[in-house]
């Protein structure tokens, strides 16, 4: 589906207000703010599986997760899945189109009935003149992500697997504040975004279990038992 067009898991009937009210670029404006913010959103939902966009389409708007989650990868020419990360609501992507038109250089996959706002370039970049407190927000997740690449990178390359694993798993603990995680992707994506292997990852983690670092629970929850030596991996 072309970006910005509607297809047939579109939704006009959703509330622009309530969508932009939960994304962390826009929900600390004013109400009067936020309303005239909400004129300039389209509203899309997506089924599971359907893509949000793929590489090669023009890239002219900026997508922001309200409800349901998306997936970013990228296919190498021998057509292997390489995960970019999985987008949460409050998360957006498509900002490279806010500087210049381009095209998608990766793909965005729903990995669950997924609702979208979307706001156009043009309409956007007359935003971020008009309220710098938006810009501010939009360069400080620049910057999470790239640290996120960074470490990632360095990880795959100089760390072993069990010790990218445990960061991994610790990262979730973090994020979540509490011992009891989830792992928000299956095992052949978080293993694309580790650079391993489904098996390894499955491997890996019962003998994590066997160690007594971790215990596995039902709908892929995982509580961390020995935080500590999981960072000493």
């Amino acid at each position: 589906m072309s970006e910005g067009t509607c297809g047939h898991g579109c939704s006009h009937g959703l509330s622009e207000k309530s969508c932009i009210s939960r994304v962390p670029i826009f929900n600390h404006l004013e109400e009067d703010k936020m309303e005239e913010i909400s004129a300039l959103i389209e509203s899309l939902s997506y089924r599971k599986g359907e893509l949000v966009y793929q590489a090669g389409e023009s890239s002219d708007a900026l997508y922001i997760i309200s409800q349901g989650r998306v997936k970013i990868y990228r296919l190498s020419e021998q057509g292997k899945e390489q995960l970019l990360r999985i987008l949460q609501p409050g998360d957006f992507t498509g900002e490279l189109a806010l500087f210049n038109e381009k095209v998608h250089d990766s793909y965005g996959e729903a990995l669950e009935d997924t609702r979208i706002c979307s706001i156009r370039r043009e309409d956007l970049q007359r935003l971020l003149l008009k309220y710098p407190t938006i810009s501010m927000e939009i360069l400080s997740e620049f910057s999470k992500r790239l640290d996120a690449q960074e470490r990632q990178t360095a990880a795959i390359a100089t760390e072993k697997v069990e010790t990218r694993i445990a960061l991994y798993l610790l990262s979730l603990m973090e994020e979540n504040q509490k011992e009891l995680v989830t792992l928000p992707m299956m095992k052949k994506d978080l293993a694309s975004l580790l650079g391993t292997t489904p098996e390894t990852i499955s491997r890996k983690l019962v003998e994590f279990e066997e160690k007594g670092l971790m215990v596995s629970l039902p709908q892929n929850r995982i509580r961390i038992l020995q935080k500590e030596a999981l960072k000493n991996l």
